[in-house]
Parts: structure tokens; sequence; C-alpha cells
């Protein structure tokens, strides 16, 4: 009996540590801030992760709330300030993070359909244009995304750099949009002669998420080159957060698929399959493409 009554008292004690801990962690953290590197608009950006964050929320025990970021350089300075706790990246753009002393570790990465973990860049014309390859467009307008944009900046300028073009001397003008949808736009509205972008397939694209929503025709442009296979996007937490506070966001993450479907699918259009575990190693050759693109820049 007395045993008993002492397995009993360390249960006890050891509930009521775990609770008290618990409690410790949200008292220090009761609001998180999640930030999205802006690929589109800030109202659809909100729009895509609303019922996500709220689903978050219950999941962890804290307020999960959305900054919209005004650029890439935003969500990785606040990363850095730890000033956001939760950020979605491009690949360039988690690796840029890293390269300036943001204290950070990616947990989950995005799965295309099929089990895919890469998507690529591409270089878009209108398809009424008389452009069949890159070598057409010397001294017209190029529109890229973002200095920190993967597939809108780094890999073109990689690209570009391997059939000898130097985009400053080669096109007219060199046009930064901001966001993915700013620069299919910037093409459309005849800004820029040809524009980056992403691209996972035919059926799932910027381009494809434009057209669903009526913002665009996608039989108006075509593809004049695709890159190399490019590792998906992570999303990335502040390796300051408590390991407790840390595993509840990755199981909540792991289990949105079961948990929340019409909310996970909601985040990329039903076009992802469940997240999987990620860690830093698969982004060290991001690392070394920013590496090259910021040589080429001091050229």
């Amino acid at each position: 009996m007395l045993k008993r009554r002492i397995l009993l008292a360390l249960v006890a004690t050891a509930a009521m540590t775990a609770t008290v801990h618990a409690q410790d962690w949200k008292s220090k953290y009761p609001e998180l801030v999640f930030s999205a590197a802006p690929a589109e608009n800030a109202s659809i950006v909100t729009e895509r992760y609303r019922d996500f964050l709220d689903y978050l929320s219950k999941e962890i025990g804290v307020k999960v709330t959305l900054r919209i970021a005004s650029d890439y350089a935003a969500v990785i300075e606040g990363q850095r300030a730890e000033q956001i706790h939760l950020a979605y990246y491009g690949p360039a753009s988690y690796a840029r993070a890293r390269m300036t002393g943001a204290k950070i570790t990616p947990f989950v990465i995005e799965v295309s359909k099929g089990g895919v973990k890469g998507y690529y860049s591409v270089f878009y014309v209108k398809a009424s244009s008389p452009y069949q390859s890159i070598q057409d467009l010397k001294g017209k307008n190029l529109g890229l995304v973002d200095p920190n944009s993967t597939s809108g900046n780094n890999v073109p300028r990689y690209a570009l750099n391997k059939m000898n073009i130097k985009p400053e001397d080669f096109f007219g003008k060199v046009v930064y949009t901001g966001t993915h949808i700013n620069a299919v736009t910037a093409l459309g509205q005849g800004t820029v002669d040809v524009a980056a972008n992403w691209w996972n397939s035919e059926n799932d694209s910027e381009l494809q998420r434009m057209a669903d929503k009526g913002l665009a025709k996608k039989e108006d442009y075509r593809i004049i080159f695709k890159s190399d296979m490019i590792v998906n996007s992570p999303y990335a937490y502040l390796d300051s957060l408590p390991a407790e506070l840390k595993q509840k966001i990755s199981k909540a993450f792991m289990e949105a698929p079961v948990k929340a479907k019409a909310t996970y699918d909601k985040l990329s259009d039903g076009k992802y399959e469940p997240f999987q575990p990620v860690d830093h190693a698969a982004y060290e050759p991001i690392v070394e493409l920013n590496k090259f693109v910021d040589a080429l820049r001091k050229k």
C-alpha cells in the first residue's frame, strides 16, 4: 500500500511539473507570429493561411497570427530579430536567412503530387510573341520577382550565366516585380517581354493558380525555358523556441492533412501531399547557389 501511495505521489508530481512547464512556455509565448515569403499579393496570402493558422492555434494551444511581409527580406529580418516565430520560405530566402545569421531550423518541406520534393524555374513569354528562346530576347525587358526569390531570381540568373548572358547587359531593362503574380501580370501588360516564375507541373504553377481565380488566361502564355529541379520550400521555426513548443508545431503540421484536410488542401489548392520532415542539409546546395549569385553581382 505504501509503495502504491509513493508511486501515485510521484505520478502526480510529474504531472504537476509537466503542467507548470507547459504554462511556463505559454506565458512566455502567449502568441506566435507567422509570416510567409510573399509569392502572392497580401489579400491572397491572408486568405490562403487564415484557416490553417486557426488550426495551428487550436493544436498548439496559443494563438498564431499572420504578419504580412512586404518582401522576402522582411521575413528574413523578422526571424533574425526573433519577432517572427514561424515562417514559410522559398529555398533561396531560407538559405539567405541562415547565411545572414538567423537562428532558425527548417522542420517540414512541401511535397508535390507523386511525392516530388522539387519544382522548377521557368521563363514565360506571351503565346502570341515571336520569341522562341532566350537569345531572341536581346534588348527586351526581363521580369524577375525578388532578389531573394529562388525561382524568380537566383536560378534564372544562374541559368542565364550558363548561357553566357549577363542580364543587365543583355536585356534592355531588368525589372523586379515583387511577387510571382506581379511578374505574370507585368508580362501580360507588356511591361516586360519575358518573366521568371515557379512551375511544378502543367496543372500546378502560379499561372495555373491565377487562371483558376480568373486573374489570367493560361493559354496566353508559353514557356521558353525550364530549369533543373529545385528543392521544395520549407517552413522554419526559431531555434530559441522551447523544445515542447517546437514538437507541438511539428506535430500539428504533420497531422494537418488528416485532422484538417480541407484546411490543408486550401494551402496549395489541393496540389500537395502531406508534409515531410526536412533539415538544413537539404538546402546546402541552395546556400551554394546564393553564394554563386552573390559573386555574379560583384563582377
